[in-house]
């Protein structure tokens, strides 16, 4: 670090795509699996992760790690907000079955990517917080069981 507090170093950046196993519906924690797939994270001093599903019935998002029900109170209230039941009579996108509609409008309405600041190796979370991947699908997406793909993107100063 230079005398101004600017941190100095190798300026990088580095892409890589993971595939998740195909999650059942809900809110799945994945911060660790992210560190395991990604161990390239160790090597960024400061800088800033972008994550990206590539998918249109699934999401990404930053939540309480600590308690479960969060995860279920979560999925419970997305349900309620975009209920299936809605599906053959105010959709015109019904042919993938009742849960697809909805759960296209739930990925747009958490999003498709997340952005986490990296600071020595690790993501720079809140003492709570951890990433989730959110499956809107009863079967892990179109086709029964297909694996959701991550674009992890690290951009920042190396050691």
């Amino acid at each position: 670090m230079s005398s101004s507090g600017i941190k100095t170093g190798v300026s990088a950046w580095f892409q890589k795509e993971i595939v998740l196993t195909a999650p059942s519906r809900g809110f799945h924690l994945i911060t660790d699996e992210v560190y395991k797939q990604v161990p390239e994270i160790r090597s960024f001093t400061v800088g800033t992760a972008t994550l990206f599903v590539k998918h249109t019935s699934a999401s990404l998002s930053l939540n309480e790690n600590c308690d479960p029900d969060v995860r279920t109170d979560m999925e419970g209230a997305f349900n309620r907000i975009v209920p299936e039941s809605w599906n053959r009579e105010f959709f015109r996108h019904t042919m993938e079955g009742d849960d697809d509609m909805p759960a296209h409008i739930k990925s747009t309405l958490i999003g498709a990517s997340i952005q986490v600041p990296l600071t020595n190796g690790k993501f720079n979370l809140g003492t709570w917080q951890g990433i989730y991947l959110c499956e809107h699908r009863n079967v892990g997406g179109w086709g029964n069981g297909h694996n959701r793909r991550i674009v992890v993107t690290l951009t920042g100063l190396t050691s």
